[in-house]
């Protein structure tokens, strides 16, 4: 298994050395990441899962996301004189975390398909004992804070949290988290539907409404996580997987149906072209991502058919092999997150990805429950007609996509990475690398990486370079009319990316990012 921070892979790998299965043992690694990750993921967040038992026409998809409440509107931000929703506060806590529902479902499944036998307390444990006793602050987390720490102090509960003492908590540090270890064995003992009722439910909403928030209990009572369809599109000799809407999943998939289009299947992968033809095929991508994917529950899309042959042959034809297009308006999609992959000895697999959207979220303790809130919300707009306008009881657009790959009917590899735009890219890199390019999943992971879109403070997106590219394939894009900076050899703007698989011999392979704190764990 693949997952971000070491001591959640060596969670889910403990799972699966006592009999455990994928399920099981990435609920383990869930509810760990949970809280040795907190800067990119929480109960407080959302979650997609992609749940497969071997055969690529039985997968599940798991929506675990949440919609906002039902007094908050676009009128409410506007009417306030806001023109767009705060990234930070109380206001900004509008929308109902569905991560923890996601592990009850993906819980319940396992017993019921799966015929899963470990406890659900079982699969907690390890997320308890590191919030109760402690783990030692990874770099990741102690570099966010020191970035982030100043702005957030403020927000209610988070300094007491995460900056004890008011200070700026050193990597290595030891950290416990005692709120949120009574939380997780509220959980353990009752289950994830406590999270959404009863006593911990009526604390969450007393606190966050203390801070400004108007959700209530009576939107995280009605909260349930949904199974979907996932979407699908041939790529190689096989077919990749991925979410429907909210999610981009779609637009994940647009790049490589493409890229198989344009033929880059030899030469360099860290070639000029490889790097050309993926930035003008997600400018592509998003601009129909942008104007299309929404909550389907609000709108009326037929998403899948951007996934149509005969519409992606069109798109393909307005690709040029040595111009770059003219950078389209692009909307700035942040976000930290972490993806992780399992595989069992049965070869059943699991690809999810977990958010609190920004880094720290709203920046919100839910009261004394340690429960920081995320701010997806703020991924809604305020403009009257827009198909993400923020609505009551709506769902946010979702840059969230985990991803699957099968052939032959058989699932072979799940992947990911965290990274907002550049989640679909990074999806594309580490295909192309391993089906098209033959490397390795660690080399495809480690390798070099590009990233187009934009960040904080920017007016217009352009496209980065890790320094590790040759400076002849700077040049060589630069020529071709792309606007380029470089960013460290392995920098944190990439994205965290992973990938597990199974080949047809039944062994296993597993790569984490050396971008993160990391590791493959194996039963």
């Amino acid at each position: 298994m693949s997952a971000p921070h070491a001591l959640a892979a060596e969670a889910g790998a403990a799972i699966l050395r006592s009999g455990g299965n994928a399920i099981e043992a990435g609920i383990a690694v869930a509810s760990t990441l949970s809280v040795v990750y907190p800067h990119m993921n929480g109960l407080g967040g959302d979650g997609f899962w992609l749940i497969s038992d071997g055969d690529a026409h039985t997968v599940r998809g798991l929506a675990a996301a949440g919609p906002a409440g039902r007094h908050y509107s676009a009128a409410l931000f506007r009417d306030r004189g806001l023109r767009e929703i705060p990234f930070r506060g109380g206001l900004s806590a509008l929308t109902v975390p569905g991560a923890v529902g996601g592990w009850g479902a993906a819980f319940g499944f396992s017993r019921d398909r799966w015929r899963g036998r470990k406890s659900w307390s079982d699969l907690l444990e390890s997320a308890y004992c590191h919030a109760a006793t402690g783990f030692p602050l990874s770099p990741n987390q102690s570099h966010t804070l020191t970035r982030f720490g100043d702005a957030l102090r403020q927000q209610p509960g988070f300094a007491a949290q995460y900056m004890p003492g008011g200070e700026i908590m050193p990597t290595g540090r030891l950290w416990s988290q005692r709120a949120l270890a009574q939380t997780l064995g509220t959980l353990a003992e009752n289950g994830a539907e406590a999270f959404y009722h009863g006593p911990l439910a009526w604390q969450m909403a007393k606190g966050l409404k203390a801070a400004g928030s108007l959700l209530t209990e009576a939107d995280l009572r009605a909260f349930k996580p949904r199974w979907v369809e996932p979407l699908r599109t041939a790529f190689g000799i096989g077919e990749a997987i991925n979410m429907p809407p909210p999610t981009q999943g779609v637009a994940s998939l647009m790049i490589l149906a493409l890229l198989n289009r344009v033929g880059l299947n030899s030469g360099d992968h860290l070639g000029a072209e490889l790097i050309h033809h993926t930035v003008e095929i997600t400018k592509l991508a998003f601009k129909y991502r942008d104007q299309l994917v929404a909550d389907p529950d609000f709108c009326d899309v037929d998403i899948a058919s951007l996934l149509n042959p005969d519409f992606l042959d069109d798109c393909a034809r307005e690709i040029h092999p040595l111009i770059a297009m003219p950078l389209p308006p692009i909307g700035l999609a942040k976000g930290d997150t972490v993806w992780f992959g399992v595989v069992d000895g049965q070869g059943r697999m699991v690809s999810v990805i977990q958010s609190l959207y920004h880094e720290f979220g709203t920046g919100v303790v839910a009261g004394n429950t340690g429960v920081l809130w995320n701010n997806r919300g703020c991924a809604f707009s305020l403009e009257p007609g827009h198909v993400n306008v923020l609505e009551p009881r709506k769902r946010p657009f979702h840059t969230l996509n985990p991803a699957l790959y099968a052939e032959q009917g058989r699932v072979q590899l799940a992947y990911g990475s965290m990274g907002g735009d550049g989640q679909p890219q990074t999806q594309a890199a580490l295909l192309m690398r391993v089906k098209q390019y033959e490397l390795s999943l660690a080399e495809s992971v480690a390798s070099p990486r590009w990233l187009y879109g934009r960040t904080w403070g920017e007016a217009s997106a352009g496209l980065r370079l890790e320094r590790r590219y040759p400076r002849a394939v700077f040049e060589d894009l630069r020529r071709w009319g792309h606007q380029l900076s470089w960013v460290p050899d392995y920098s944190d703007f990439m994205g965290h990316a992973g990938m597990v698989a199974r080949d047809p011999q039944g062994g296993f392979a597993g790569a984490a990012d050396p971008r993160s704190d990391g590791g493959v764990a194996v039963p």
